[in-house]
């Protein structure tokens, strides 16, 4: 049976892209401290005692899916804005973007009962439309163990290049068996799905998404953390949720002022208290890696 390769946190960004190129999914151990969990947990589980779960076999009727993270969680914003991971995410999608940007802050818990989802691919929240480009890269990190019994997530490794109709064999999906503390890294395009969790206790992790900065986020993030609570964010985090141009000409807005009030074509950062002097349609810098990236 095939297996996923397991990296300490401490891995090279090199021997993470590597293996993500090669096999689309790795586990890179011991993320989160002991004392890091527990306060995950801490902040999460009165929002995720409260959510009710799934109403169809996908979504999972005995789970339970918690979003708002950046609103709600410092912990989560920490899990959002780790640096070997956004290094990782903007190495593997830089090729397709100006920009990244968080797709999807959410607890997942799968209770006992819950049987095994469909083995899909994330990137088919936008269709099957995009075929030249990889849109996202992904993370699940693990607030409870893992098992095969508790419904690790069932990875098929190398599986990125398949045809969208191609059905995994057994023998060539594994789960991401991990310990607590652990995160899952796999890309939009691996075949993947939710473990049936067939013991007497919960499977906790944390989904959290990022995709090119031109694409909708699957979690809209502007609703979920609207400016009044966004402007007391750090501005990279203000950055990475959306509060920024996504590229040149992608995400201006003209504030909905009375005549002669206000400024026109400005970023979304304006929003935030953050006045960048009305960028417009975008900065110098934007406009020129636009041009770049679409030169014939």
């Amino acid at each position: 049976m095939v297996q996923l390769t397991t990296l300490p946190a401490s891995a090279s960004l090199d021997d993470i892209l590597a293996i993500i190129h090669r096999d689309g999914a790795l586990i890179l151990k011991d993320m989160l401290t002991p004392a890091e969990v527990d306060q995950a947990l801490a902040e999460l589980m009165p929002y995720v005692d409260a959510t009710v779960t799934g109403h169809d076999g996908f979504s999972g009727t005995k789970t339970t899916r918690t979003g708002a993270l950046v609103a709600r969680s410092a912990a989560s914003r920490d899990m959002i804005m780790n640096q070997g991971i956004l290094d990782a995410t903007r190495s593997f999608l830089g090729p397709y973007c100006t920009r990244i940007q968080l797709h999807l802050g959410q607890v997942i818990r799968l209770m006992p009962g819950q049987e095994q989802q469909q083995i899909h691919r994330d990137r088919w929240a936008w269709g099957k439309f995009l075929r030249s480009v990889e849109p996202q890269l992904n993370t699940i990190w693990a607030l409870t163990d893992f098992t095969e019994e508790n419904g690790a997530t069932h990875v098929v490794p190398g599986s990125i290049e398949w045809p969208d109709d191609r059905v995994p064999t057994d023998d060539e999906t594994t789960q991401a068996v991990m310990s607590k503390g652990s995160v899952l890294v796999y890309t939009g395009s691996v075949f993947h799905g939710g473990g049936a969790n067939v013991s007497d206790g919960d499977r906790i992790g944390v989904n959290i998404t990022y995709t090119l900065g031109w694409l909708r986020q699957e979690e809209n993030q502007y609703l979920a953390c609207p400016p009044d609570i966004a402007k007391d964010l750090d501005p990279d985090l203000q950055d990475l949720i959306g509060y920024t141009l996504g590229s040149y000409a992608l995400g201006y807005y003209t504030p909905p002022l009375p005549p002669g009030e206000g400024t026109s074509l400005v970023g979304p950062e304006y929003a935030l208290g953050r006045d960048k002097g009305g960028e417009g349609l975008g900065s110098a810098e934007l406009y020129e890696a636009t041009v770049k990236a679409t030169e014939i």
